[in-house]
């Protein structure tokens, strides 16, 4: 029996898991997408914060991801086993590239596109909503499309705290040394990875398109 059989035959588990994997994927990317815009935009506006701002975000990003979760267990009101903590893990892991996309984007702004608005009397915050912003939209959309990827590979390793998903079926197949077990988790989360980089790519040109 091959991944495929396997996948036929369990069908109605796969779509359990795969609903439990996009679950966690979308309210970890509900929490870092609002947080993640938010530091982005605060690096453009306070240097001082800049160095360690990112340099957390980067030191997250260097932690295995196992490690990360394990580290998150004894943690009190966001660790336990169960999906808050894989939650709260992914969503760490999803602000490197929004937090610097954010603030690439923000930074890349013409300047004088913004005294312009400036000049119009505009106030700071009118500025970055009406101008910054949108001229960023693009590089913004663009780092929340690769952490929503990045999101949807690491999602599997919250089955081994027990928050469920298609890593289940991963640890599965690496525990009973089946190949086929393996590829049931790991041909789904690909699938989900692809079709998430697929969709908001599309969203990020339409949007930006306008």
């Amino acid at each position: 029996m091959n991944a495929f059989d396997f996948l036929i035959r369990n069908r109605a588990e796969v779509l359990q898991l795969t609903l439990e994997h996009l679950l966690l994927v979308a309210r970890a990317m509900v929490l870092a997408i609002p947080l993640g815009v938010l530091l982005g935009i605060a690096l453009t506006r306070h240097k001082a914060m800049r160095q360690w701002i990112l340099g957390a975000a980067n030191v997250i990003q260097t932690v295995p991801s196992l490690a990360l979760f394990g580290f998150l267990i004894p943690v009190p009101l966001i660790g336990g086993i169960g999906d808050r903590t894989a939650i709260v893990a992914l969503t760490l892991y999803a602000l490197l590239p929004i937090i610097r996309n954010t603030f690439a984007g923000i930074a890349g702004v013409d300047r004088a596109v913004a005294e312009a608005a400036r000049g119009m009397g505009m106030t700071e915050g009118q500025v970055l909503r009406q101008v910054e912003i949108p001229l960023a939209l693009g590089v913004i959309l663009a780092g929340i499309r690769v952490a929503t990827v990045i999101s949807v590979g690491v999602a599997t390793i919250a089955a081994a705290i027990g928050a469920g998903g298609l890593g289940m079926y991963i640890f599965r197949g690496v525990a009973m040394v089946n190949n086929q077990v393996i590829l049931a988790g790991a041909i789904p989360a690909a699938i989900l990875a692809v079709l998430a980089d697929v969709s908001l790519g599309w969203a990020e040109r339409r949007l930006t398109a306008r």
